[in-house]
């Protein structure tokens, strides 16, 4: 070989090494990402009317690779399905009736051949939110029972996941449950109740999905509890943002240091950049894995991978 191909073969080395470490560098800062689904957004919200882009992009640059975006109202259910196809693959819709929206299929009974409509699409992967809340009265208790059993039906008859929203009523919201046979996978969503009250949806096999609550719950026999004693096991969880709502403040004084040292900077970054106690965003979601792990003693990855795969395999996402 002579000096020149010598010489050639010294410069193709050294670009091929070169080459490895720029892949390295790109896989790491890809590892550096949680992979996680968001299975509660409010992305209808009018607060993301000027910049839903920028918000669903940024939700994808934190590795949150899917959202789900719930539908809590004839209006807000056609809504979320419209983003679902403006966003294929990465954003999901559902149809329901909240609570507080009951009264209004009470009044307009019409409305509720639009909501089964949208609830069969494709794009619609469960039924949901629905239920029962009993802290406030924005529909009567007996609007939200009707309501919410026509809700069943519905879910038994697509069978498409169920996801749940319960406030101080669990006794009434259980017996209606009880009533119906075949109900499909049952997710009990941003649940913000006691340890006790988790034990009886997780006897029944249902799921729960937590949010940034976490930093607000003070109490000793909630959902910190539920994480801590290992009540809430790995294939029964599920995490949500419910943005632009339930912020996690993790300069809350009650949160323990341990599990805001668990809080990469990466995550805070985007938490803090990005996200208020006005308008959250989903890109909050790997800073409440993080949470979530810690007070689990477990790694973010393994809360990440669990609780990704459930929502994988329950929704039937792609």
């Amino acid at each position: 070989m002579d000096l020149l191909q010598k010489s050639e073969a010294a410069v193709s080395a050294a670009s091929l090494l070169e080459d490895q470490a720029d892949l390295m560098d790109s896989m790491k800062h890809c590892f550096e990402n949680l992979i996680v689904i968001d299975v509660g957004a409010n992305l209808t919200n009018k607060k993301y009317s000027r910049d839903l882009d920028s918000v669903v992009q940024r939700a994808r640059d934190a590795g949150v690779q899917k959202l789900m975006v719930h539908g809590t109202s004839v209006k807000s259910s056609k809504e979320a399905l419209r983003l679902s196809r403006i966003y294929p693959d990465i954003i999901y819709s559902t149809a329901g009736i909240h609570p507080h929206d009951s009264k209004s299929i009470v009044e307009e009974p019409a409305t509720w051949y639009d909501l089964e409509h949208i609830a069969q699409a494709q794009e619609c992967v469960a039924v949901g939110p629905c239920g029962l809340d009993y802290q406030r009265d924005f529909s009567e208790p007996e609007a939200q029972k009707q309501i919410f059993a026509k809700q069943l039906q519905l879910a038994i008859r697509l069978n498409k996941p169920l996801l749940i929203h319960e406030r101080s009523a669990q006794h009434d919201l259980l017996e209606i449950m009880d009533k119906f046979e075949n109900l499909p996978p049952v997710i009990i969503r941003g649940f913000m109740g006691t340890a006790e009250e988790a034990l009886k949806y997780l006897d029944r096999r249902f799921y729960i999905s937590l949010t940034g609550y976490l930093c607000k719950d003070k109490s000793d026999s909630g959902v910190r509890r539920l994480l801590e004693d290992g009540t809430l096991p790995l294939d029964r969880l599920l995490v949500e943002t419910d943005a632009p709502f339930m912020y996690p403040n993790t300069r809350a004084s009650k949160l323990p240091q341990h599990v805001k040292t668990g809080i990469t900077e990466r995550s805070l970054l985007y938490l803090h950049r990005y996200c208020t106690f006005q308008r959250n965003e989903p890109c909050s979601l790997p800073a409440i894995v993080e949470m979530i792990a810690a007070f689990m003693k477990k790694t973010p990855d393994e809360v990440a991978l669990a609780t990704a795969f459930n929502a994988l395999k329950l929704f039937g996402l792609s």
